[in-house]
């Protein structure tokens, strides 16, 4: 494409950029050479779809490999695993000559509830940012770019197009758009997604303070932002808060709005004009990339999606050392899942894969004629299975099968009509139909493991009394190979659960708040979100954040710690595989002040590393924490604070599983608050400028206060208790009571010298 500018194009072709010329593609204008790009669904795979187009999955797609979702392979905690994978992605999609793949999503999981959990990685920002940073390298390191999404605070499927998420601005800084920020800033996504939703009452396809103020003068975003499919609520005021791309194609209506209001002089054309050079610009990065002609290496990327969805599985439980399996061993395998795979969640991200493993044939391949079969239940969840058997009959025959064998390994998990892009969960329970069944089997043969299939997380009350337990999650097209991996012990498990297991959905932080009414969602947790609420309660929880068991075991030395000179922290642990198999082990570092003038979690996780280790290695396991994520958002000031004081840093295993601490001493930065006649005494005492000059004025009345006569005094046992009494009371409050000598102006000269730096003359 030769060098275009938004001003060599007449309104009209201005405005036509900025919309889709269809489903899935942008306009071009042939007359000066930008061409139309297309952008297609992921985030776990490509989704090109050929025919009839639909953001809903419905209509079929080409083939393409089906990598595990995020709720799968966010399990591995290993950013360089999730970029191997994204540079796949990019590959089949430059392949098929796609510009721009819709993903990856990070957004919280606010609630168990919601549900698309299985597009999103982690209840936590830090993860949820590093992991969606990798995946974006990994895409665009093939010449084809990513759209980060659903920007922001789209946590729920119910009246997703519609309903405002009430955040305030602590957990929407600390919590929401951390993620976001961590991604824009260390990989550059080409596009951003805008959500849905509206932000705080303000839709955010025409939220400037969203797509600009923060978006782009905060983070320095220099792409595209893209609005969700069928979310522009007012085009004009759209472009003009940040919006640069509406998709799908409103038939050149929206297009004729803009033309109008430029014309009118209520859209400055200039801003029409960044937003299509903004198009622009993606056309030509997509034009750079070369002409992918080769056809897909089919067998290599399966192999690539067998490794990913293997170190997705999360080991849960495995009490006896149940597992590994031997070969020698009969086992029998109840669940109907075994055969009919749940390996993707349904919606926008489905993909047509290649092809799909299935468990109980990758089983039998190692376990040949020991390993048995029984369907235990219907998919469909009915009376009567498709085969015609009933419940009870299907039972039965499992529980004959398990009784028979050495082991009994069950398949459960949800129906995929139970979760989706479009409508939240309504429980987190299993089907009653499977919880019977396993009732039955564990009675039959006590040695029984659970293998769950789930894009969201289960309660799990049979926890204490089944021996193992295997969270597969939903794993891509080859999870049967993986489960079977793992379950044989030719791969040794080590994913980690990136979101809490509760013991009940009325323990989850967001419970009453959750999915709101009359158009509001009121995010009343605050701050207090997955793990951080779990700990400050002090509530059980079946799993904690990070946790997950291997075949082998670890041990750790006592953490170090030291402050870069970039104030950075860089944290420093031996780890030891102290078993007899080579495995890999998730080292997480959470970090508390420990004090602060304000709420935090009892530890928040703050950095990562994903270690192999040989049997019997050594490794020192060196972490940086950011001095960045130490800071917490300043409602005063609006910007981010780091406080200054002792910081501990726990090196743990999980969440609940703290190995090691050591404290660290922290600069923090300068915070001067402007002081106004409603600030406290407390606030001004506190001044560098204005504390010394107000204590010499007050000086005086508050002697005379604490040792008046009355009954006010009497109740103030110390100069102590007077001094928190008078903390809080406003500095203009005190102008007129008896023994402050000082005049209304006075006050006012001293506030605004303070505030300008200066030290008032007498």
């Amino acid at each position: 494409m030769t060098e275009i500018s938004a001003p060599d194009l007449t309104l009209e072709e201005k405005a036509s950029l900025t919309s889709g010329a269809d489903f899935w593609t942008t306009k071009g204008v042939g007359r000066v050479g930008i061409r139309s790009v297309m952008m297609t669904d992921g985030p776990h795979g490509l989704r090109k779809q050929a025919g009839g187009t639909d953001h809903l999955g419905l209509a079929s797609s080409v083939p393409a490999t089906c990598f595990p979702p995020a709720v799968g392979i966010g399990s591995s905690w290993d950013p360089e695993l999730i970029e191997r994978v994204g540079a796949a992605i990019g590959v089949e999609a430059a392949i098929e000559d796609v510009a721009v793949v819709l993903g990856p999503g990070i957004n919280i999981k606010r609630s168990p509830l919601c549900g698309r959990n299985f597009e999103y990685f982690s209840e936590d920002p830090i993860v949820s940012g590093v992991l969606g940073a990798a995946s974006v390298r990994g895409v665009q390191s093939q010449g084809v770019g990513t759209s980060l999404k659903h920007f922001a605070a789209n946590n729920q499927e119910f009246d997703r197009m519609r309903a405002s998420s009430d955040v305030d601005p602590r957990p929407l800084r600390e919590i929401y758009l951390r993620g976001f920020e961590r991604v824009v800033k260390d990989a550059a996504p080409w596009t951003v997604m805008c959500s849905y939703n509206k932000l705080n009452g303000v839709w955010t396809s025409e939220n400037p303070w969203l797509l600009t103020s923060v978006l782009r003068d905060d983070w320095g975003f220099d792409g595209l932002v893209v609005s969700d499919w069928g979310a522009v609520n007012d085009r004009v005021a759209g472009v003009a808060a940040g919006l640069d791309l509406e998709m799908p194609a409103s038939g050149g209506r929206t297009d004729a709005q803009l033309v109008e209001a430029v014309r009118a002089g209520t859209l400055d054309e200039a801003v029409l004009d960044t937003a299509a050079s903004r198009v622009i610009d993606l056309v030509r990065k997509a034009g750079e990339r070369p002409a992918v002609s080769a056809p897909l290496d089919v067998d290599a990327h399966h192999t690539l999606a067998r490794e990913a969805a293997g170190r997705s599985i999360v080991l849960l439980k495995n009490h006896g050392s149940l597992l590994p399996l031997a070969p020698e061993q009969r086992v029998a395998v109840i669940g109907a899942f075994a055969t009919e795979p749940r390996f993707q969640g349904a919606g926008s991200s489905l993909i047509n894969p290649t092809r799909v493993d299935r468990a109980l044939d990758e089983l039998r391949a190692v376990g040949g004629d020991n390993v048995s079969h029984a369907a235990g239940f219907s998919v469909e969840g009915g009376a009567v299975a498709a085969s015609g058997r009933s419940a009870d009959e299907l039972r039965a025959e499992a529980v004959a099968v398990a009784a028979a064998a050495d082991v009994a390994v069950v398949f459960l998990g949800l129906p995929a009509a139970e979760e989706s892009e479009g409508f939240d969960r309504e429980h987190i329970d299993l089907p009653a139909v499977q919880l019977a069944l396993l009732e039955a089997l564990v009675e039959a043969n006590p040695r029984t493991v659970v293998v769950l299939s789930n894009g969201g997380v289960v309660a799990l009350p049979f926890a204490d009394r089944v021996p193992a337990i295997v969270e597969s999650w939903l794993l891509g097209q080859a999870g049967g190979s993986a489960v079977a991996d793992v379950l044989y012990g030719t791969v040794n498990p080590s994913g980690k659960l990136t979101e809490t297991v509760p013991v009940r959905l009325e323990d989850n932080p967001s419970f009453g708040n959750f999915p709101g009414e009359f158009g509001h969602v009121r995010y009343g947790e605050g701050l207090l979100v997955g793990y951080r609420w779990y700990d400050a309660k002090g509530l059980d929880v079946t799993f904690p954040f990070g946790h997950g068991l291997s075949y082998t075991t670890f041990a750790y030395g006592d953490a170090t710690a030291s402050v870069e000179a970039d104030g950075d922290l860089r944290v420093r642990v031996e780890v030891t595989n102290t078993g007899d198999r080579d495995g890999r082990e998730v080292v997480q570092v959470y970090v508390a002040p420990e004090r602060s003038i304000v709420q935090r979690a009892p530890r928040e996780l703050k950095a990562f590393a994903s270690v192999a280790l040989a049997a019997g290695e050594t490794r020192t396991v060196e972490l940086v924490v950011r001095r960045e994520d130490l800071a917490y958002w300043d409602v005063r000031i609006d910007r981010w604070v780091v406080e200054g004081g002792e910081y501990r840093m726990e090196v743990a295993a999980s969440s609940r599983d703290i190995r090691s601490s050591v404290r660290v001493s922290v600069v923090g930065d300068d915070v001067v608050i402007p002081l106004t006649l409603s600030s406290s005494i407390g606030d001004v005492v506190a001044h560098p400028i204005a504390g010394p000059i107000v204590m010499g004025a007050l000086g005086g009345f508050l002697g005379e206060l604490s040792g008046a006569d009355s009954s006010a005094a009497s109740m103030m046992p110390n100069d102590e208790a007077m001094e928190k009494m008078m903390a809080s009371f406003p500095i203009g409050r005190l102008i007129g009571f008896p023994g402050v000598d000082v005049s209304h102006e006075q006050v006012e000269q001293l506030l605004a010298a303070a505030n300008a730096g200066e030290v008032p003359s007498e």
